[in-house]
């Protein structure tokens, strides 16, 4: 029996409330001894109709299967960092801040083009292990002038000695480390409102003062 059954057995005006004493002392023993009777038999009953009560953890998909993932293509970006970098130090146990200024740039796919706008920002934490830990927000403005709010966040990482170079400004073969972003819009135009609801991810290099991703949604 489960610990909810028997505690309604012997809390809820059950056994607990029937003692000998009570039995011997008091009129109506015929009474009792039915309800005791009668609890002993919910007692022997209780532990299977808790176990018909009980929620099931198992899911019955009925043969269907989660949607396998589909990509498609959202365009690339090439993203310019030309501004200094603020380096702000150790600002807690997770690591090093930095502030990388995101002064322009473009991007274009088959549903989307335009001009990255020069007031956005990398809020980038690098761990001791050399994690980048990506935060950026940033300005879009689309070829017909439509405004795009967009926020990607990420991770980049790698062998320290490609690292060492991609940190140098080296061109180095992105496939060389990970540098993966998932991205989020947001915009009032009518035209565009399909990527208030869209969820993309980026394959991404960095490529020294730049950055350049390929975007797919999902």
């Amino acid at each position: 029996m489960d610990n909810f059954c028997w505690y309604y057995l012997t809390n809820s005006g059950g056994l607990n409330t029937i003692s000998p004493k009570s039995y011997h002392n008091k009129e109506g023993t015929d009474m009792k001894g039915w309800i005791i009777v009668t609890l002993v038999l919910l007692a022997i009953a209780a532990p299977g109709i808790c176990m018909a009560q009980a929620p099931t953890t198992v899911a019955d998909t009925k043969g269907f299967e989660p949607p396998k993932p589909k990509l498609e293509y959202l365009g690339r970006w090439s993203v310019d960092l030309i501004a200094p970098i603020w380096e702000l130090g150790q600002t807690s146990d997770l690591g090093k801040r930095r502030i990388i200024p995101i002064t322009g740039g473009k991007f274009e796919g088959p549903k989307i083009k335009g001009a990255i706008l020069n007031n956005g920002a990398d809020w980038q934490i690098v761990t001791k292990d050399g994690l980048a830990i990506i935060d950026t927000r940033y300005l879009l403005q689309t070829d017909d002038g439509a405004l795009i709010y967009l926020q990607t966040k990420g991770y980049r990482y790698g062998p320290p000695d490609v690292m060492a170079k991609v940190a140098k400004g080296e061109v180095v073969d992105g496939n060389l480390y990970y540098f993966r972003l998932y991205m989020t819009f947001e915009t009032s135009s009518p035209k565009y409102a399909w990527l208030n609801r869209a969820m993309a991810i980026a394959f991404a290099m960095r490529l020294g003062n730049a950055v350049v991703y390929d975007a797919y949604t999902f």
